[in-house]
C-alpha cells in the first residue's frame, strides 16, 4: 500500500476503494473550521476580560475570521479546481493551523483579530475542496449519502465546539481554544495526503482572476456592511460598503455574463432548483446562527451555566442533525426534494416559534424542543440543497460549486447574527430601561448596563459589591448611629443588585422571545418563496433538470468538445 496516494481520482476506471475513509478525513476537516466560531461563543468572556476587549473589538474578533472567508472562497475553490483540490486542502489545513498557532500567542485585540483573518483565509480554502473533493471522490449513486454526512458533521462541529471550549476553560485559558486546532489540523493533514485521491478539472483554460477578484471585492464589502451597520451604526463606512458591494456586484455579473471561461456562470441562477437551494441555505443558516448566537448566552447568563455545561446542553442540536439525515435519506427519494426541503424549513420556523414562550422563569427544559427541532430541520433541509447545488456543476467546476454553496451558507449566517444579534440589542436595551424606570439608576449606569446581558449582570455584581463593602464597614463602625445608616443603606443597595440582576435577566429573555418571533417570521416567509421555488419531484425546472427522488438527470448543455471524462463512478 502506498504511503501516499498519488493516483488522481479521474484516472481510476472503478470507484476509489478507500473513499469512505477519504471522505472521514473531508469531515474532520470541516469539523475544525466550523468549530472555529462556535467555540469562541463560549471563549469570548474570558478573552473580554484578560485583553480589556471593547465591544467593537470582540465583534471584530469573531467576524474577523468571517470576511476573508466568504469573501475568497470563490476564487479559491475555481484555483483548487484548476491546479488541485486535494492541494488547495492540505494549503488550506497548513494556513488554518498556522492561524491557530498565531492566536495562541496573540496578546491583544489586534493579533487575536489578525489570527482570526488567517484562520479565515485557511478556512476559505478548505471548505469548497471538501466539498468538491467529495463529489470527485464519490459515484453519484453514493454521492447523496456522502453529503448527507458531510452536512450532519456540519451540524455536529455547531454543538461540539462549545463543547470542547468549555471543557478546555475550565482547566486552561482562553487561548487554548485557538491549540486545539492545531493537532486536529495536524492530523487531517498527513491523512489528506495517504487516503484522499488528488483531484483538478480536466480542462486547462485560465482562470477568470478579474471576476474572481470583483467577486472577492463586492463579498468582503457585503459581509462588512452586515457586520458594521447594525452593530456600529450606519455611518460612511457601513454606506460606503453597501456601495461598494452593490457596484461590485453589478460588475461582476456583467463580466460573467461576457465571458467565456466565467468564475461562476451567473445564468445558473435562473435554474429554478439552484436558486431555490441556495436561497434555503441562506435563510437556514440566517436562522441556525442567529438563534445560536442568543441561545448559548441566554444560557450562559442568564441561567447561569459554565461553559462546558452550556456546550453539553447544546447537544440535542447535535443529534436530532443525525437523526434528520437519516430521516433525509429516506424521505427525499419518495416524495422528493421540494417537500423534503420545505418541511426541513417548516420544522427551523417551528423551533424559533417554540423560543417565543421564553420568559423569566423559563429553565433548560423550555429549550430541550426548540434545540431537538431545529436539528431535525437542519438534518431535512441541507443535505438536499447542498446535493443541488453541487450536481449543478460539471466536474470540472465542483470547487466552484462546493464555494457557492458554502458562500450562501456564510452569508446567510453572518445575517443571522447581525440582523437577529441587532434586534436582541434593540430589543433588550428597551426592555431593560422599562424594567429599570423609577429605580433612580444613573443614566451612566444604565447605559453601561444596556449594552449587553453581561455587562448588564456585571452592574448587578458591581451594585452588590459596594453592598457588601458598606456592610463591611458598618460591622467596623463604633458609633451605633452610624453603623445603623451604613447598615441600611448596604441592605437598600443589596435590594438594589438583585432587582438589576432580575431586570437583566427578565429583559433578556424578554429579547430572546421578540428576536425569534422576528426569525420565524423571516423563516417562514423564506418557505414560501422556496417552496415556491423548487421544482416538484418528476418536473423539469428551467435549467432542463428533471427530479427523479435523489437523483437527477442531467440535461447535457455542454458542446461534446468541452466535455471531459467523469470521475470513476460518474460514467
Amino acid at each position: 500500500m502506498r504511503l501516499v496516494m498519488n493516483e488522481p481520482v479521474e484516472r481510476m476506471d472503478r470507484p476509489y476503494a478507500r473513499r469512505w475513509w477519504a471522505l472521514l478525513v473531508l469531515c474532520l476537516s470541516l469539523l475544525i473550521i466550523v468549530m472555529a466560531n462556535t467555540a469562541l461563543t463560549v471563549a469570548a468572556p474570558d478573552m473580554t476580560q484578560d485583553l480589556g476587549l471593547s465591544s467593537a473589538d470582540l465583534q471584530w474578533v469573531i467576524d474577523g475570521y468571517t470576511v476573508p472567508y466568504a469573501a475568497l472562497m470563490l476564487l479559491l475553490g475555481a484555483i483548487g479546481d484548476k491546479y488541485s483540490r486535494r492541494g488547495a486542502l492540505i494549503l488550506g489545513l497548513v494556513v488554518f493551523g498556522g492561524g491557530a498557532v498565531f492566536g495562541y500567542l496573540a496578546g491583544s485585540a489586534t493579533t487575536v483579530i489578525a489570527a482570526r483573518a488567517v484562520m479565515g483565509t485557511g478556512a476559505a480554502l478548505i471548505m469548497p475542496a471538501t466539498l468538491s473533493l467529495l463529489a470527485a471522490t464519490f459515484p453519484r449513486a453514493e454521492r447523496a449519502k456522502a453529503i448527507t454526512l458531510w452536512t450532519a458533521t456540519a451540524g455536529l462541529a455547531i454543538a461540539a465546539g462549545p463543547v470542547v471550549a468549555g471543557a478546555l476553560l475550565r482547566g486552561h485559558g482562553w487561548s487554548s481554544t485557538f491549540l486545539i486546532n492545531v493537532p486536529i489540523a495536524a492530523v487531517a493533514l498527513v491523512a489528506a495526503l495517504v487516503v484522499v485521491p488528488p483531484s483538478k478539472a480536466g480542462h486547462h483554460d485560465r482562470i477568470d482572476y478579474v471576476g474572481g477578484l470583483l467577486s472577492v471585492g463586492w463579498i468582503a464589502a457585503l459581509v462588512y456592511m452586515i457586520i458594521e451597520g447594525p452593530h456600529f451604526g450606519w455611518g460612511a463606512k457601513a454606506i460606503g460598503a453597501a456601495i461598494v458591494a452593490g457596484a461590485g456586484l453589478v460588475a461582476f455579473v456583467a463580466w460573467e455574463l461576457r465571458h467565456p471561461r466565467p468564475v461562476l456562470d451567473v445564468r445558473r441562477f435562473t435554474d429554478r432548483r439552484f436558486a431555490g437551494s441556495n436561497l434555503a441555505v441562506a435563510l437556514f443558516f440566517l436562522a441556525v446562527f442567529g438563534a445560536f448566537y442568543y441561545l448559548t448566552q441566554h444560557l450562559q447568563f442568564v441561567l447561569g451555566y459554565d461553559a462546558l455545561e452550556t456546550g453539553v446542553r447544546m447537544l440535542p442540536l447535535a443529534g436530532a442533525v443525525f437523526a434528520g439525515s437519516a430521516l433525509t435519506a429516506w424521505l427525499t427519494p419518495r416524495v422528493g426534494m421540494k417537500w423534503t426541503v420545505t418541511a426541513g424549513m417548516v420544522g427551523g420556523t417551528v423551533a424559533l416559534a417554540l423560543l417565543t414562550r421564553v420568559d423569566a422563569g423559563s429553565t433548560y427544559a423550555d429549550f430541550v424542543a426548540p434545540l431537538v427541532v431545529l436539528g431535525l430541520a437542519i438534518g431535512l433541509a441541507l443535505s438536499p440543497c447542498t446535493d443541488a447545488i453541487m450536481g449543478a456543476f460539471p466536474e470540472s467546476e465542483l470547487g466552484v460549486g462546493g464555494a457557492v454553496n458554502d458562500t450562501s451558507l456564510e452569508l446567510g449566517g453572518s445575517l443571522g447574527i447581525a440582523i437577529l444579534g441587532s434586534l436582541l440589542a434593540t430589543s433588550y436595551s428597551g426592555h431593560l430601561s422599562d424594567a429599570t424606570a423609577g429605580s433612580k439608576l444613573p443614566a451612566s449606569t444604565l447605559t453601561t448596563a444596556q449594552d449587553s446581558v453581561g455587562a448588564g449582570y456585571a452592574v448587578a455584581q458591581g451594585i452588590g459589591e459596594k453592598a457588601q463593602q458598606l456592610a463591611a464597614q458598618a460591622a467596623r463602625a463604633t458609633d451605633p448611629t452610624q453603623a445603623a445608616q451604613l447598615k441600611a443603606q448596604a441592605q437598600q443597595l443589596a435590594q438594589g443588585a438583585r432587582q438589576m440582576a432580575d431586570a437583566v435577566g427578565s429583559s433578556f429573555s424578554s429579547a430572546v422571545a421578540h428576536t425569534s418571533l422576528i426569525g420565524a417570521v423571516i423563516l417562514a416567509v423564506g418557505t414560501v418563496a422556496v417552496a415556491l421555488l423548487l421544482p416538484g419531484k418528476g418536473t423539469k425546472d428551467d435549467a432542463g433538470v428533471a427530479e427523479t427522488g435523489d437523483e437527477y438527470a442531467e440535461v447535457e448543455s455542454e458542446d461534446a468538445s468541452e466535455k471531459e471524462p467523469a470521475p470513476a463512478g460518474t460514467r
